[in-house]
């Protein structure tokens, strides 16, 4: 039993994001501010995203570093909680974000990803 405990949990990820959602995302209504994002481009959104990927790292890249970010400006509602999204399994999130999280060294921060929703920059915790 404990084995197979072992292995389920193993094949569980963990992250805190930062999104940043746009006018081709699939509801583009920032959950952080309630206003739409339809009238930001994919183009913006992606420079805007950089820009803070280079203030976490400028930072140090460390969780509390991209916590705090995520609480200033993403868009999804776990901006409440620095981003958390806590632990999930495979098949969970939208593919290209779990991709996103499997790409990424717990600890590290990922560079950026598009899913359905927008873009991401993503911090593996597990």
């Amino acid at each position: 039993f404990f084995f197979f405990f072992a292995c389920f949990s193993m094949s569980e990820l963990g992250a805190r994001h930062l999104l940043i959602k746009f006018e081709g995302s699939r509801n583009p209504v920032s959950r952080r501010t309630g206003a739409s994002t339809s009238g930001v481009t994919a183009a913006q959104a992606e420079q805007e995203l950089q820009s803070y990927a280079d203030k976490i790292n400028a930072e140090g890249a460390s969780e509390e570093v991209f916590a705090k970010y995520a609480c200033e400006r993403s868009d999804c509602g776990s901006f409440k909680s620095g981003g958390d999204l806590g632990l999930f399994g495979p098949g969970q999130m939208q593919k290209q974000f779990e991709d996103g999280v499997k790409g990424t060294a717990v600890g590290k921060m990922s560079g950026i990803v598009l899913s359905d929703s927008g873009y991401h920059l993503v911090f593996r915790t597990q």
